[in-house]
């Protein structure tokens, strides 16, 4: 039985910074794509990053770019998502997801995952 299990999240002031980790069980990290997701209360749910397991290369959302990083452990047991220069827009739930296979043009489509962690709140307030 695969599971996922995000951490890190928290309060943190605008400018700050957090480095979100997601656990994984049943599954190995070395052979699945990675999507970290996020979703603000009332709003859909929509992709932050991805870290492709074809090829290695990683996507953000363009609110992101520059100051979000996806990554994993070699072992293939842990994804991180470091973020860096945190806004008031970044609160929400924050989700890891792991498929097999995410099409790139895709990779920000939560159907293109299949399994999903509980979510981890992160909050940027002063």
């Amino acid at each position: 039985q695969v599971q996922l299990v995000e951490s890190g999240g928290g309060l943190v002031q605008p400018g700050g910074s957090l480095r979100l980790s997601c656990t994984a069980s049943g599954l190995n990290f070395n052979g699945n794509s990675i999507g970290w997701f996020r979703q603000a209360p009332g709003k859909d749910r929509e992709g932050v990053s991805c870290l492709s397991s074809y090829d290695g290369s990683r996507f953000y959302a363009d609110s992101v770019k520059g100051r979000f990083t996806i990554s994993k452990d070699t072992a293939g047991n842990t994804a991180y998502l470091q973020m860096n220069s945190l806004k008031p827009e970044d609160t929400g739930v924050y989700y890891c997801a792991a498929a097999q296979y995410v099409h790139s043009g895709s990779w920000s489509r939560p159907i293109q995952y299949e399994h999903w962690g509980q979510g981890t709140q992160v909050t940027v307030s002063s």
